[in-house]
């Protein structure tokens, strides 16, 4: 059986990370946890660096590397660029109507 839950966060990762890059350049695994805080518990880095490689593809987001303190490796971080937050705009008025929609179908036709 498909869980449920990871398929309907499968729809709106992206939207998801492109906020939380709208907020601050983050590295992969800080959005994970920024996530995680934020009540998306589903969410694994295995999932999390395909969507930003596909953001940044799509010119929403550019990465950039960041010397680690210590001996660690550098981190790839990401920001948003211009076309990114239009985009983030669009889906986010996408969502308030989706989101209207459903909730007005799980009230039985009631408006909130």
């Amino acid at each position: 059986m498909v869980d449920r839950n990871s398929q309907l966060l499968k729809g709106v990762l992206d939207m998801c990370l492109l906020s939380l890059i709208a907020e601050e350049p983050s590295y992969g695994y800080e959005m994970a946890a920024k996530l995680n805080d934020r009540g998306l518990h589903l969410v694994s880095d295995g999932s999390i660096y395909p969507t930003l490689s596909r953001l940044q593809k799509a010119g929403l987001v550019e990465g950039y590397f960041v010397e680690a303190d210590g001996s660690g490796p550098p981190r790839k971080y990401y920001r948003i660029v211009d076309e990114g937050r239009d985009r983030l705009a669009e889906w986010s008025k996408e969502w308030e109507t989706l989101q209207a929609g459903v909730s007005t179908i799980l009230n039985g036709g009631e408006h909130d």
